[in-house]
């Protein structure tokens, strides 16, 4: 006669199923995030044929070792002074900014925050 034990072998768990769910839970989670701007810097091309302007724009050239206003050299930190000197009456002032070839795009990013603290200013980026 044939003895129960009362113990019965059990199966080894498959781990693919879990596998599976956390794989979801991860694209899941991957694609319902939000990925926030830091900050936005709106960007206007310089294009032709527009209304003339009675003020003279600003010229800015940025370098890779420093940035030149109007010819003036200068540093990142004495721009918004130079800045507000050139200002020219209670309108806008236009700022048209070049770059050379060898500066950076952090470089650039870095000039055109500084110039965003000015809400007075109309930057147009020349490529």
């Amino acid at each position: 006669m044939a003895l129960s034990t009362g113990f019965s072998r059990r199966r080894a768990i498959s781990l693919t199923p879990l596998i599976d769910v956390i794989f979801l839970l991860l694209l899941f989670f991957m694609l319902s995030s939000t990925f926030t701007r830091f900050a936005e810097l709106p960007l206007q091309n310089a294009t032709t044929g527009s209304e003339p302007v009675e003020t003279s724009p600003l010229f800015l050239r940025i370098e890779p070792e420093g940035l030149t206003l109007n010819g003036s050299a200068l540093t990142l930190d004495a721009l918004p002074t130079a800045l507000s000197d050139q200002r020219q009456g209670d309108e806008g002032t236009v700022v048209l900014v070049s770059a050379t070839g060898d500066v950076t795009s952090q470089r650039l990013v870095d000039v055109l925050a500084v110039l965003r603290s000015s809400p007075w200013l109309t930057v147009s980026v020349l490529s």
